[in-house]
């Protein structure tokens, strides 16, 4: 099988553990090869987001052009949109490029629970990134701010809240159940004709940064070389319980420090 050629759209992260440097991170883990356009330059680090600049459109656009004239990209990831007219600018290039898949990780909170994006944003990826999108990853709290309600405070909540986000127009949802309470950490996929939950355990661990943008750089890269969507989503799950399960191994940063994406092979 032919090594799938992937494409991050998301905003940096200096401590490495999450945006762009976890997705390169987990794309190399699961046979890829890892390309970027950053969207945003972020002084965080495990305790927190410090200060966010985003890029002019001229130099996104700008990388975007010199990746997708070059290099023939079989799924995209896109992660951290930092107002609307940088989701406009994406959109035009997916529809102009047309790669086989496309993952949207809709970004706003950080886990240091640094809000990352303004209300404009938070529009723009609802109208125009969650109809491109073959998966969409919101957690709870993004979700929530996606449909403009109170976050889920239940599982039975979780069903009448993916039903409405695929109303947006994302091919399938994984809605991420791991804000709530319990000793599981189950998350809800549906899609055109199917609802399905899928069960994993809660691991107890204070290294949660970079968790999202892992499990949908897993999804990306997994895509090419599975089957089908649900084999993907199934295995990047599973991929992303081992990363947690190992994260404690790291011993980075006084916060909450990243998952082990490298822990099958080291």
């Amino acid at each position: 099988m032919p090594i799938p050629r992937l494409l991050s759209i998301a905003g940096t992260d200096p401590s490495g553990g999450a945006g762009m440097h976890a997705d390169l991170k987990t794309f190399s883990a699961l046979g890829g090869y890892g390309t970027s356009a950053i969207t945003a330059v972020l002084s965080q680090n495990t305790c927190g987001v410090r200060s966010i600049y985003p890029l002019p459109l001229e130099v996104l656009e700008s990388q975007l052009k010199a990746i997708f004239d070059d290099v023939a990209i079989d799924a995209v990831k896109i992660g951290m949109v930092a107002d609307r007219a940088t989701a406009e600018l994406i959109k035009h290039q997916i529809e102009t490029y047309a790669p086989k898949w496309v993952v949207l990780d809709p970004v706003m909170v950080a886990k240091s629970g640094d809000r990352l994006v303004d209300d404009a944003a938070v529009d723009a990826v609802k109208t125009l990134l969650m109809p491109l999108a073959d998966v969409a990853t919101p957690n709870l709290p993004e979700a929530a701010e996606l449909l403009g309600i109170d976050t889920s405070q239940s599982e039975s909540d979780m069903l009448d809240m993916a039903s409405a986000l695929r109303d947006l127009g994302a091919r399938q949802v994984l809605l991420k159940g791991g804000f709530l309470e319990g000793p599981e950490c189950n998350d809800l996929l549906i899609g055109e004709e199917h609802t399905r939950w899928l069960e994993a355990p809660r691991i107890e661990t204070r290294h949660l940064h970079g968790t999202g943008c892992t499990l949908s750089s897993a999804i990306a890269t997994l895509l090419p070389q599975r089957d089908s969507m649900e084999d993907a989503i199934l295995d990047a799950k599973a991929y992303m319980t081992g990363a947690l399960e190992q994260a404690d191994r790291l011993g980075v940063g006084h916060g909450q420090g990243p998952v082990h994406h490298f822990h099958r092979w080291w």
